[in-house]
C-alpha cells in the first residue's frame, strides 16, 4: 500500500519489493551539513529518515523495526546518481557512495511485516529471530 504521497520515481531504477523502502540516518544529514553540503532530510530520495540506528554496522540481511508494527530487511546500499546533486556542494553526490565512502550510503529496504508508520516512532535492529 505504501506511504502517503510517496511514489518511486523511475520505477526501472528505482522500483520494486526490493527498494520498497530507501532509508538514511539523520546523523549522516547532520554530519554532511557541517562539512557544508546543503542536504537536507528527503533530499537525497529517502522516504524514511532514522535517528539514533549504529548506521555503519547496518547492511544487507539486516533487519530493523520500525514502530511497534513494521519490520524491514536492508536489501542493498543504493547508488546514489545526479538527480540528488544539489544537495552536495558542487554537485558531488559521490559523497554518499558506499564504495567511496563506506558508512555513509543510503539503504533500500524491503518490508517483511507491513504496518502503519508515525514520525517518532522508535527504529531498533532487530537481532536473530526477535521480531516486533
Amino acid at each position: 500500500t505504501g506511504l502517503a504521497c510517496d511514489k518511486q520515481a523511475k520505477r526501472k531504477i528505482h522500483g520494486g519489493p526490493e527498494r520498497a523502502l530507501c532509508l538514511y540516518a539523520l546523523e549522516r544529514i547532520a554530519e554532511l551539513q557541517d562539512e557544508g553540503h546543503p542536504i537536507f532530510p528527503g533530499s537525497v530520495g529517502e522516504n524514511v529518515t532514522v535517528v539514533g540506528v549504529d548506521w555503519e554496522t547496518l547492511e544487507p540481511g539486516s533487519r530493523l523495526a520500525l514502530g511497534d508494527e513494521v519490520i524491514i530487511e536492508i536489501s542493498s546500499y543504493t547508488a546514489p546518481c545526479s538527480t540528488i546533486g544539489a544537495s552536495f556542494i558542487g554537485g558531488k553526490f559521490k559523497r554518499i557512495s558506499q564504495k567511496q565512502h563506506p558508512g555513509d550510503s543510503r539503504l533500500y529496504a524491503r518490508v517483511i511485516q507491513t504496518g502503519r508508520l508515525e514520525t517518532g516512532q522508535r527504529v531498533h535492529v532487530l537481532t536473530g529471530t526477535e521480531s516486533v
